[in-house]
């Protein structure tokens, strides 16, 4: 472990213990560097590193902090690394997708309020007839970022609305490439809806993997297709 690695640590087994919480001020940079053994440059470089992430923040002629810590936040550095994706990671995403989404609907056919579950409903009623794929996309993402609060779990609606909002693209080419993908997918949220209004945890779960799995098998094959293209060019 590198001294920058060692000072990290220190810094977080601090707030881990309760030390140190949400909005407290860390200990002048001279005092805690001699109480952690640590020169101060290699404290200074830990603290960059926890402010990048969204743990530290650093207020100039005032001090260090520890920041709210609340998900969203320390989320923010998943979505940057997540944003350099290529075709073949946005598919590992939605891997990632099919095994927590279909979790985070269950739950909230247990725990979604009733009003919330109304205006979901009253909110796939806002697209027209025809929408276009913008639209249409626009309404899939508030549509799972409402169903994943509705889980009652801060820290996954955080997570997936990360990885939801990542794959955008992939959900916007599926729908001006693939015959019928608008109409199946206006399908599947009310059928995922008609789930969390039954209150049924297993139904809300299964028609949540068809849907998400129905992107990925998409483009995987999308994928596998424009591979064996460039190799036959």
């Amino acid at each position: 472990m590198s001294v920058t690695d060692a000072a990290i640590e220190a810094i977080k087994q601090m707030i881990l213990t309760g030390e140190l919480g949400p909005g407290d001020r860390l200990p002048r940079e001279a005092d805690l560097a001699d109480r952690l053994g640590l020169s101060r440059n290699s404290l200074r470089e830990a603290v960059k590193a926890l402010a990048v992430i969204n743990v530290l923040t650093v207020r100039q002629g005032d001090g260090t902090y520890v920041t709210s810590l609340d998900p969203s936040l320390l989320m923010d550095a998943l979505g940057f690394v997540v944003d350099f994706h290529r075709d073949d990671t946005i598919l590992q995403i939605l891997q990632v997708r099919r095994i927590l989404e279909p979790a985070a609907t269950a739950m909230a056919a247990l725990t979604m309020p009733d009003e919330e579950l109304a205006a979901l409903g009253a909110h796939l009623e806002t697209l027209p007839d025809q929408p276009s794929v913008t639209e249409l996309v626009a309404n899939d993402l508030e549509f799972h970022r409402r169903i994943a609060a509705g889980s009652g779990n801060p820290f996954l609606c955080t997570l997936l609305d990360s990885l939801s909002g990542r794959t955008q693209r992939a959900r916007t080419w599926r729908g001006l490439t693939q015959t019928g993908a608008l109409e199946r997918t206006m399908a599947e949220h009310w059928a995922i809806t008609r789930a969390l209004e039954s209150r049924d945890p297993e139904a809300a779960r299964s028609w949540s993997t068809v849907h998400v799995a129905g992107v990925e098998d998409w483009l995987r094959q999308t994928l596998t297709e424009s591979g064996a293209v460039a190799e036959k060019a």
